[in-house]
Parts: structure tokens; sequence; C-alpha cells
């Protein structure tokens, strides 16, 4: 508990349907000619092709559980309370084999992860109403219209928020995009003014640290329980949803807001991406790259964070039996 992290902990939730990594995905009804570019992976880099991949990185990360490699988590298991239980699971003699038993680990952490009931229940007031059980309140259905207008909110571009062949939505298109988030100066490697995370081209993920065009990228999460969070975007920077949806409409009108100035008096915007990496911040709406008002009032972002509101899990009902799928 001594080395602090980079990123902000992405949730292990609503992870079931996550694809490989591919780097030309299409989710298309019919259409595969339609590539989407980078997609899928677990984490905010991709980097885990399965959950059973992503259960390693905080085993094995040395500001998560710091384990040297598999032999030393094997060895705490060994001497474990749970090492009875282990060996009833995977064997008798799993624990004599160091490969077997980190196999078995990580089998075990697979498995709880494909839970329903704890990783992926569809039980939010948006479930319900999908389900015909309940109308969402005034606020919500023009939250849900201003969160998939185009020319509004647009956030359904990327966070889908209808049923798909039979499928509750996910509330992502499991893509890549730069946002350009400010600085999160509460980091303690942002101390070195040469550091970046560049999320799919590293520093984590060595497979694409020469690819620029990939420099800057994050998946894009899912929001289902988003207003339960307490930080926002790959670094955390943000700790408030209002502030966010600020972000969204105002990074290009007002960049003063977010970012730092420079002593020059211009405003160092972008501070958290090398200006070479710039040309794939994404400038489509709600960003207003061309001036312009803000692509939301005040209103309507009240309604799109009541929207959001609605997609936390636990919700309960007197006439909605929160057993049914």
């Amino acid at each position: 508990m001594s080395l602090p992290g980079v990123r902000a902990i992405p949730s292990l939730t609503y992870q079931q349907a996550v694809p490989p990594f591919s780097e030309h995905f299409s989710e298309t009804d019919g259409d595969d000619s339609i590539d989407q570019g980078p997609a899928g992976g677990r984490g905010w880099d991709g980097r885990a092709a399965s959950a059973h991949e992503q259960a390693a990185i905080p085993l094995l990360s040395p500001v998560e559980m710091a384990n040297a490699d598999g032999g030393a988590l094997v060895g705490r298991l060994r001497r474990s309370p749970n090492a009875a239980l282990f060996r009833a699971t995977f064997g008798e003699h799993v624990l004599d084999n160091a490969a077997l038993s980190w196999n078995g680990a990580l089998l075990a952490l697979e498995v709880f992860q494909q839970s329903a009931p704890d990783f992926y229940p569809y039980t939010s007031k948006y479930d319900a109403w999908l389900r015909g059980k309940i109308e969402l309140s005034a606020h919500a259905p023009r939250g849900l219209e201003l969160f998939n207008d185009p020319a509004k909110g647009n956030c359904a571009q990327c966070h889908p928020s209808s049923i798909k062949r039979g499928q509750f939505p996910q509330f992502t298109d499991y893509g890549f995009v730069a946002l350009g988030v400010p600085r999160n100066a509460n980091i303690p490697a942002n101390q070195d003014p040469g550091y970046f995370d560049l999320g799919l081209c590293g520093p984590y993920r060595a497979a694409f640290t020469n690819r620029a065009d990939y420099c800057g990228l994050f998946r894009t999460p899912s929001l289902r329980n988003v207003a339960l969070r307490k930080t926002f975007f790959h670094n955390g920077v943000f700790r408030d949803l209002t502030d966010v949806l600020h972000f969204y409409v105002e990074r290009d009108l007002s960049p003063e807001r977010f970012y730092p100035g420079r002593s020059d008096g211009a405003v160092n915007k972008f501070d958290d991406l090398p200006s070479r990496f710039w040309l794939q911040i994404n400038v489509e709406a709600p960003f207003r790259n061309g001036g312009g008002k803000p692509a939301l009032t005040e209103d309507e972002i009240h309604d799109i964070i009541n929207f959001l509101g609605a997609l936390s899990d636990g919700y309960q009902s007197a006439s909605l039996d929160s057993s049914e799928p």
C-alpha cells in the first residue's frame, strides 16, 4: 500500500460480453465491411483477452497484489486458510505444481466473475423500464433522448443504449477513443513532465509502442453504475459526474476551465498527451471544435445525469420482482 498507481481502477462488472482485442472490429447487423478499428479486450488498454488473463494483472502488479511472480502467489496459497479448499477443488497434489496452481487461481477468479448476480445482474431502474415493469421519471426520458441525440449528447455513439439482438445494452461499443482529458496532478508519476500514459500504445501494453495512431486511445467503459463511481476517465482526473459532462461540452469552448495556463498566458490544452498525437483526439459532438454554444444546457446536463442514475443496479419497486431475469 505504499506505491500509488497511475490509472483509475476499471469496473469488473458487465464485462461478460467484451470481445477479445481486435484491430479491426465489426459489430454490425450483417455488414462486416464496416471496420470500427481497434476494440475489445479488458482494462483501459485492452491487453487482457479474457477474464482469465485479466485476473493475473492485479495479482502481479507492483501497485496492487505485488506478487513477484506466479510462484510467489502459489507459496501464499500453500500457507493460506484456503489451501484445503484449493486442493479439494483442483486435486490433492495441485499445490505441488506451481504452474497448475497458478492456472487454478486464475480459473477460480475467472469463474467467480461469471456469477451473474454479482457481476451482471441487470437490476437497474433502466432495466426495469426496458422490461416494461415501470415508467421512468420525467427527467430520465428527456435525458435518454439527449443521450441518444447525435446533435446533443451523442453519448450513444460510443455507449449504445438500446436492446440489440435480444441483449440488454452494455453501454459501450468496446472501442478506443482519445478524449484529451486533463493531466491528473495528484498522480505522483505525473510529476515527471516526460511521463505520459498513452493507453493503447503503452506503457503497459508493449505490442503497439510504435503505433503513433494508437497513442492516447483508451477503451470506452460501460456506463452501467457510472453514477456510483468516485473517479472518471482513465486517470481519475474528475470526481464528479457533472464535471465530466461539462468537460464534454466545454472542452473546446472554455479550455481554461480544465487545463492549466502556460507562462505566456495561453492555455496548455491537452496537457496529458504530447502534441504529436493530437490528431486522433475526438472532435465529434458534443465537442464544439468549431466554436458556438455548448451542445447541452445546464438543464439538459441535469437530465442526462438523471438518466445515468437510472443505470445503477439494485433498484427495487413494489411492482418489480427483482428475481426475474
